[in-house]
């Protein structure tokens, strides 16, 4: 599809906050008009329906967040043109800058916005962009694909597994609905390989207001080789997206109509050193069914849909949330993502059920994985995986 006439038409704007908007709408970008929408897929639908001259999409995301590279991606199979693509993001660093280039993002704007900065940006974008398309077409970027008899074994095992698992699927379902009120399935926004983002499915273990109470848990994280907590706790009820937003944070867990934020915790202050990953021993906010099926793994059984999908595969490095995505972006943490990601893999194997497991350790582990998988390395690890689920320690 050809490149729209940019002199003039829509610069279509995702998940912007008031106060951005009232700063971008300033910029002098000529006969061009901002417009906001509520998602790419408004932008795609009015594109096609209303044959609106969108020119270009800016979208106030973190670079590994929901609306982040990923829409990328998604503005080219939902048949938009080739039009500049940029993001909003409060950070940026080497890593997240390549992930960007190979993405194809046209540019990212560090908040606090200047405008006379994004003034330039814009339209020397807009000025050259034909000749800047055609030059990146010509990129070719290596992405890790799924060999054929790796994919077809996680067809053949994620299907049959669903099918033969059915009557315990059921029975998990039923404890479920008379233990607690709320939504069996959940899902919550995963980074896995390639740093790609997709729906992460799991049965619900928790009660639904344990976002409520994990501002007073932060000092029981295992991870955590710091004594410290914050100052100030209450400062951690709301995430600094939430803060900008209001209800409206980008890193949730989704369940019907029921989401919790999973970047609350987040906020102390990050000088303190706080661990990427996050886990409690004995967590409190878990259900009596919840714990059971965790420690029996049984909690991961909706991934095997994910594995069908194609979003993940049987073994692999265990995909990320996007607030533990973004901090393992360097050189030293980042080979993790070059490797299949999956239900279970070798951090699960040698690790698991122990306490003193440092964030290191596991991402030794994960780097490890990287540079040795192979299918029948896979199957090794899946023939290990089976006693590993009976953990002895509740973590």
């Amino acid at each position: 599809m050809g490149v729209p006439d940019s002199n003039s038409g829509i610069i279509a704007l995702l998940n912007f906050n008031n106060s951005t908007f009232e700063v971008i709408k300033r910029c002098d970008i000529g006969k061009r008009q901002f417009q906001l929408f509520n998602s790419i897929y408004d932008v795609v639908k009015d594109y096609e329906r209303l044959k609106l001259n969108v020119v270009a999409v800016i979208s106030e995301s973190e670079v590994m967040g929901a609306a982040g590279v990923s829409l990328s991606e998604v503005m080219k199979k939902k048949g938009l043109p080739h039009i500049p693509f940029f993001l909003i993001s409060q950070k940026l660093d080497a890593n997240l800058s390549q992930i960007c280039l190979q993405a194809g993002v046209a540019d990212v704007f560090l908040t606090p916005l200047s405008i006379p900065d994004v003034e330039k940006r814009l339209n020397f974008l807009f000025k050259h962009w034909r000749y800047l398309h055609k030059e990146i077409d010509k990129q070719e970027v290596a992405v890790y694909k799924t060999p054929f008899l790796k994919r077809s074994f996680d067809i053949l095992f994620s299907g049959l597994a669903l099918i033969c698992l059915s009557p315990l699927i059921l029975i998990v379902i039923i404890i479920m609905k008379l233990e607690s009120k709320g939504p069996v399935l959940y899902y919550s926004y995963r980074v896995g390989t390639g740093y790609r983002v997709f729906k992460f499915y799991k049965f619900r273990s928790m009660f639904i207001d344990a976002d409520q109470r994990l501002k007073d848990l932060k000092h029981l994280n295992q991870y955590n080789s710091n004594d410290k907590t914050a100052d100030d706790p209450g400062s951690m009820s709301m995430c600094e997206e939430c803060k900008i937003t209001g209800s409206a944070c980008r890193s949730k867990v989704y369940a019907d109509n029921v989401t919790w934020c999973e970047k609350q915790y987040l906020d102390v202050k990050k000088q303190q050193g706080d661990a990427a990953f996050f886990k409690l021993k004995n967590d409190p906010r878990i259900t009596k069914i919840g714990r059971f099926i965790r420690n029996y793994s049984i909690d991961e059984l909706p991934q095997l849909w994910n594995v069908l999908k194609g979003d993940m595969s049987i073994v692999g490095n265990r995909p990320l949330p996007l607030y533990e995505a973004e901090k393992l972006t360097t050189d030293k943490y980042a080979p993790r993502f070059l490797a299949p990601a999956g239900l279970t893999g070798l951090w699960q194997v040698e690790k698991r059920g122990k306490a003193k497991m440092s964030e290191d350790e596991r991402l030794l582990l994960d780097n490890t994985y990287a540079e040795n998988h192979s299918f029948w390395y896979d199957i090794g690890l899946i023939l290990k995986t089976i006693p590993a689920l009976f953990q002895k320690e509740n973590v």
